[in-house]
């Protein structure tokens, strides 16, 4: 096993250990609480003795949730709303669903960012009139319409929705229904903080890392040491002044340098660009210090043999993770990659379903899976990969981009999961005063705290409940609706089946 791996696993089993220590909530009263409990419900221990089994069972049983009668529910419509949550071309749109049944009660889910709404409103008509409660056979039955990336958004927004609906009828948290938790606090990743990459001022970003660090109490950063720190230096690179679409980033150019497979833009790098390139992750790495896991992403659009001369070049630095060398479906090249340098591999944000996950962990195409709740098809296909790759000693991080419907998503998930490393918590979220108000948390916990996400230990479902208000303020440009009816997505038009 890569040093650097085994070295953070070995500090994460640590912090699981730490969270751990306190007691489980059924387990910081003892008996004496209990019966005090009991006589300040309105009736004493010794009047319960006489009291016939029916009255001790109506008053032992009075806080349960009798909303629901969970085998007669069902689904009887889904709507949805869509926020502005950022700046980029795909975190501009976070799109939150609702599926509401015959009961009052409801579930929340969300689709990726970036995904338009119709990925989960074309699943409507396949869902209305079932029980939600049978969250794996829904998730076959709609399965089929999910895809990698933004196309996988529908499957996994219904799929967390069903869960926070199934929760909340059997008044558990949804890491129950997974088979338990591992910890109560989930560790997060961050950012280092926004800097000129080019020109860096090392005073403000020695300042902006020490509040990240020591303020905001992250003990994860991550960075992006691309092509464009040093592409704009004369005999840097090769080819990158003439490849189409290198300084423009419309991705509808289908043939511009962002559309283009890595292997086949033509650009290099040199000696010199690599040179500039360890002075900048060197820079960084001194100013954050050794003691944190330091990641990486977006390297640039080359082929195998530069994407190993770059990660030889940073070795020294210890990156914790280099993500996305290449596309994930290129796996031979991945581990290729992974074979040749020392430094941990990840991919998987844009995979959908746990079926390629596995030829990634056959394969040891990477050191660590990365799936995006988002688009893999929600929280118990999450499980399922992060279960399987533990099987082959791979660890799991989860990439995150949305709001904190699906952040608590992936909390449910990442707590119920044993070789679970560190939750994304990006730019937009945590530098973002208004984004935790997006939510009120019905528990007793905050959403996060100094760089670790709470567990919900006294919430059912997601543990989440919208705020109307804030969220009204930051509805999205294209769509100003609040959960409007959607009727026109009722009715089945399609046979779906795969096979006759």
């Amino acid at each position: 096993m890569k040093s650097i791996l085994n070295q953070i696993k070995q500090e994460n089993h640590q912090w699981t250990n730490q969270n751990n220590s306190l007691p489980e909530p059924q387990q910081q009263e003892p008996r004496r609480g209990f019966l005090k409990k009991l006589s300040l419900g309105g009736i004493s221990l010794s009047a319960m003795m006489g009291m016939s089994i029916e009255d001790t069972l109506a008053h032992t049983t009075s806080k349960v949730n009798r909303s629901s009668a969970p085998s007669d529910l069902k689904i009887t419509d889904l709507r949805y709303v869509t926020l502005d949550n950022g700046t980029s071309y795909t975190n501009a749109r976070n799109v939150i669903i609702r599926i509401d049944t015959n009961q009052g009660i409801y579930g929340l889910g969300e689709l990726r960012d970036g995904a338009d709404p119709r990925y989960g409103l074309f699943l409507k008509s396949r869902i209305l009139g079932l029980n939600p409660c049978n969250v794996e056979m829904i998730f076959k039955i709609i399965k089929q319409f999910g895809g990698h990336g933004r196309k996988g958004g529908g499957v996994s927004g219904v799929e967390m929705a069903l869960w926070d609906l199934v929760g909340k009828a059997y008044n558990v948290p949804v890491w129950q229904m997974l088979g338990g938790k591992y910890r109560d606090k989930v560790r997060l990743y961050a950012y280092v903080p926004a800097h000129n990459q080019q020109h860096m001022d090392e005073d403000k970003f020695r300042a902006d890392c020490k509040v990240r660090i020591e303020e905001q109490g992250f003990t994860w950063l991550k960075m992006h040491p691309g092509i464009q720190v040093y592409a704009d230096v004369p005999g840097t690179t090769v080819n990158t002044k003439f490849i189409p679409g290198f300084k423009d980033r419309n991705l509808d150019n289908y043939l511009s340098y962002l559309n283009t497979r890595h292997a086949q833009t033509g650009v290099m790098v040199t000696d010199k660009g690599l040179d500039l390139l360890k002075a900048y992750v060197g820079t960084i790495r001194d100013i954050v210090g050794y003691d944190i896991p330091l990641s990486a992403d977006h390297f640039g659009h080359f082929d195998i043999n530069e994407c190993i001369r770059v990660a030889n070049a940073l070795e020294p630095y210890r990156l914790a993770s280099m993500e996305d060398f290449v596309p994930w479906d290129s796996m031979d090249q991945l581990k290729m990659i992974t074979d040749a340098i020392n430094s941990p591999t990840i991919t998987g944000e844009d995979i959908f379903g746990k079926e390629t996950f596995r030829k990634l962990c056959d394969m040891h195409a990477v050191d660590i899976v990365h799936p995006d709740m988002g688009s893999s098809g929600g929280i118990l296909e999450t499980k399922k990969i992060g279960d399987y790759a533990e099987e082959h000693d791979i660890a799991m991080k989860l990439h995150f981009a949305g709001t904190p419907v699906c952040f608590m998503a992936n909390v449910h998930a990442a707590a119920a999961t044993q070789n679970f490393l560190a939750l994304e918590l990006p730019v937009q979220c945590v530098d973002n005063p208004w984004w935790p108000k997006l939510v009120n948390m019905v528990g007793k916990q905050e959403l996060y705290t100094k760089g670790f996400a709470n567990v919900p230990l006294d919430a059912p479902g997601l543990g989440v409940e919208l705020n109307e208000d804030e969220i009204k303020k930051h509805l999205h440009a294209e769509d100003k609706s609040y959960f409007a009816p959607t009727p026109e997505w009722d009715e089945k038009r399609s046979h779906d089946r795969l096979w006759s």
